[in-house]
């Protein structure tokens, strides 16, 4: 059975992830993202198949210089997780958590799927921007989007 790593930041890029939850059974599957108060359910709804990397978000200059030390040990964090998962694949709804495992994904052979968020229908966000380059498989959920991103694949709403 080949092996998957879900992954996405909290919030919406999560909900859209868990979208794929179909896909679940048919793989031998991981899912990595955020911890927050409101994820830790998952430890207990998919027992011993989800990781947690830091929660990281800025909104002022301390939590940006904050936000650089988390995302350095999430880098760390990511590379470990993924030496002991080996995913075959990388599906992810995207921002700034997988960013880093897409990267460390790519260089070690993984195929990456990337789900633009269906929160922007008019501009590429920074993820996206980054994994675009490399991504096996890009999926937009927006036509208006394949402008910007023209060998996306339009996959429609995820929700």
């Amino acid at each position: 059975m080949k092996k998957v790593m879900f992954i996405s930041s909290t919030g919406g890029h999560l909900e859209e992830l868990l979208q794929l939850k179909k896909m679940f059974d048919k793989y031998d599957y991981y899912i990595v993202t955020e911890k927050t108060k409101s994820n830790l359910s998952l430890k207990e709804k998919y027992p011993k198949k989800v990781s947690f990397l830091m929660y990281g978000t800025y909104t002022t200059f301390i939590k940006k210089i904050t936000y650089i030390f988390k995302l350095i040990l999430n880098c760390i964090k990511s590379l470990f997780l993924y030496i002991k998962i080996r995913p075959k694949y990388i599906v992810t709804t995207g921002a700034h958590t997988a960013g880093p495992m897409c990267c460390i994904g790519k260089i070690f052979g993984s195929k990456i799927i990337f789900i633009e968020t269906f929160a922007n229908s008019k501009s590429k966000t920074r993820t996206g921007k980054l994994v675009y380059k490399f991504a096996d498989l890009f999926i937009i959920q927006w036509k208006e989007l394949q402008t910007q991103y023209p060998n996306a694949v339009y996959g429609g709403w995820i929700f």
